[in-house]
């Protein structure tokens, strides 16, 4: 049976990331974590893990695209171009929450896996996850971090923070059993959640499906002087 051909997309955070794979086997990928590239980046970091792979995007099987909870401008670049690559080719949409992208790339690294992906000042969007298993132990929320966040997953043992919210965490917490992982999703994480819905066939509407943004975006108000 042929494995599927999964287009991989991450850009909800501050970097930027493409990967295809075909099963489990990841063909080619493309990553940068320098900030605000997701626009330009994107379309050609595509481009060119199709063309490594020597597929067009008409012989994948399906486009995976991270959903947030993240950046708002990051994440509608995402969407908006995997929607496009699903309806000029013809594929299926497939959704991973970018939490659970954060929770493979520590797979395996602690009992516990905490991602954090920053907000506004102390507060980050996170969630718990078994560190074997990435079984959710809670859902996806907006926390506001003090001495006390995750106290009582630490008193169960070891518990491994990871993401780019992390930093801002790490002079708060004194227990020994507190790991640290700052780092930003990755596309090529998106494998394994990709194809357990690509097995599944849960697939998006494409011409409704929206980010999951956790809270409402808000415009900031200009300092410039209105003429």
């Amino acid at each position: 049976m042929k494995e599927p051909r999964i287009l991989l997309l991450e850009t909800s955070t501050e970097s930027c990331s493409v990967a295809l794979c075909e099963g489990t086997t990841l063909l080619a990928k493309r990553y940068t974590d320098t900030p605000k590239l997701q626009s330009s980046l994107l379309a050609p970091f595509v481009d060119e893990v199709l063309r490594e792979a020597g597929l067009k995007a008409a012989e994948c099987d399906a486009v995976a695209v991270s959903e947030g909870p993240g950046s708002y401008t990051g994440l509608r670049v995402g969407v908006s171009t995997a929607k496009g690559i699903c309806f000029g080719a013809g594929l299926p949409l497939i959704a991973v929450g970018t939490l659970r992208v954060l929770a493979e790339q520590g797979r395996g690294e602690a009992g516990i896996i905490v991602p954090m992906i920053d907000a506004r000042r102390m507060e980050v969007y996170a969630a718990v996850f078994d560190g074997r298993t990435l079984e959710e132990r809670s859902g996806v929320e907006a926390v506001i971090l003090d001495e006390n966040s995750y106290r009582e997953e630490l008193a169960k043992g070891s518990v491994l923070f990871i993401g780019n919210g992390v930093e801002k965490f790490r002079p708060l917490v004194t227990s020994p059993n507190a790991c640290f992982c700052a780092c930003y999703p990755d596309a090529a994480a998106m494998i394994g959640p990709a194809l357990e819905s690509w097995q599944k066939k849960e697939f998006k509407d494409v011409a409704y499906f929206e980010p999951f943004y956790l809270k409402e975006f808000v415009a900031g108000i200009s300092t410039r002087a209105v003429l």
